[in-house]
């Protein structure tokens, strides 16, 4: 039996990318329980039907940032549901090949102990175990925080192409992946409840600084075009800094000359997504170099 070992939340999810472009749709509870079973498959090792994953409220509690008797009472609405969910991945592009499975097998709530035990289903396992190529990684706490269940989809997404910082999708296939065919069908609606509120979820709590675009065909919007790059953490100095104006371009050393280099070109690319330190903001607007 695999158990969540969430001490210092080091958790990682992989997952086939015929997986992250699958289409379905999930809670985002329902979400958070497969991703934390997911994190902890070694994607290494075999995995078998029979394997079973072990996951407590406590544990669920520590990994989304929420009260024990929160995780206890969204593990049993889970445990109500997350069976009936299914999802389509397009296994084969060279001969249309389509798999329509459940995520999971089977699954035991336990109130007593307020501990959840699922089972992976049969055709889920070649792309959660052993996967060799086409995989998306990430460390499950940068969607820890999230609440919008779109936010986690979307950041996946991205997650899939981050070598390119760039990613071009039709607003059908968008819709089609996140099951939302026969919804949204105003391009209005659509930005409001599930573009727009994704984004700026990603932009708050992972490691991802995006910003988006639309493109037409004729007068109609058919393409969402996402440009992102990952948040630079900024170093603490181990001594306590006076108000910003300490830090100027006088008193700029290499470290902080690279740091403002990279923050100039993060504001060109990304304007007001950028993530910048104010005491850096006043540096490059002296320089000039404060886009907008």
């Amino acid at each position: 039996m695999k158990v969540c070992e969430c001490v210092d939340k080091k958790l990682t999810v992989y997952k086939a990318n015929k997986v992250v472009e699958a289409g379905y749709r999930l809670t985002l509870n329902e979400q958070r329980v497969v991703l934390a079973c997911i994190s902890m498959i070694n994607s290494n090792e075999p995995l078998t039907a029979s394997d079973k994953f072990e996951l407590s409220a406590k544990d669920f509690a520590v990994i989304f940032n929420i009260s024990e008797d929160t995780a206890y009472n969204q593990l049993v609405e889970v445990a109500k549901t997350l069976y009936e969910r299914s999802v389509v991945i397009e296994a084969s592009d060279k001969d249309s090949e389509r798999i329509v499975t459940r995520w999971i097998s089977g699954v035991r709530y336990q109130k007593s102990s307020g501990k959840m035990t699922l089972y992976f289903a049969q055709l889920m396992i070649p792309y959660l175990s052993e996967i060799k190529n086409q995989f998306t990684r990430y460390d499950l706490k940068n969607i820890s925080s999230m609440s919008s269940i779109y936010g986690i989809r979307l950041y996946e997404l991205l997650m899939q192409w981050r070598s390119s910082g760039y990613r071009d999708v039709s607003i059908q296939w968008l819709k089609s992946q996140f099951e939302l065919d026969d919804e949204y069908e105003r391009i209005f609606d659509l930005k409001k409840r599930v573009i727009e509120p994704a984004v700026k979820d990603i932009n708050t709590h992972s490691n991802l600084t995006v910003v988006h675009s639309y493109k037409k065909t004729g007068r109609n919007v058919t393409h969402v075009v996402f440009e992102f790059n990952e948040k630079q953490p900024t170093k603490q100095s181990s001594t306590k800094l006076k108000p910003a104006a300490v830090i100027t371009p006088q008193t700029i050393d290499n470290h902080h000359g690279a740091l403002i280099e990279e923050f100039a070109n993060s504001r060109k690319r990304f304007g007001d997504a950028a993530v910048i330190p104010e005491e850096f903001v006043s540096i490059l607007k002296q320089q000039g170099r404060w886009q907008g």
